[in-house]
């Protein structure tokens, strides 16, 4: 186990719909949230930088990814048909896992809605 776990938080806006539910139901209508993402990695410092991974790698692919989903409808983004708090998380940690072998969890949160969901890779 890790003794070392950093993280990097970034946000997007975007909207979404939810066709399975009921007809007549508020949320098969269009309609937007603002995201927030945690994203957790965790290792032991590299003996030259001091760092479990370098931020400024982590931040440029979080912007890979936020441009991916900020200001889009999720539904229409191969993967996200069904945007659920549950997809996302798993579609964020499917792109950065691949780049980043140190990622242990992925947090969505609605804060509007006061819910949020956890996926944790490993």
């Amino acid at each position: 186990m890790s003794r070392f776990h950093i993280f990097k938080e970034f946000g997007f806006e975007a909207a979404h719909h939810f066709p399975h539910k009921p007809e007549g139901h508020e949320n098969t209508r269009m309609h937007g949230h603002s995201f927030r993402v945690d994203v957790e990695l965790a290792g032991e410092p590299d003996k030259t930088s001091g760092c479990v991974v370098d931020f400024e790698d982590v931040t440029r692919e979080l912007n890979a990814v936020r441009s991916q989903l900020d200001h889009h409808l999720l539904n229409s983004i191969p993967g996200l048909s069904t945007p659920s708090l549950e997809n996302i998380a798993r579609w964020i940690a499917e792109k950065l896992g691949a780049k980043f072998p140190q990622l242990v969890s992925i947090t969505v949160r609605r804060p509007s809605c006061g819910e949020a969901c956890r996926y944790t890779v490993k």
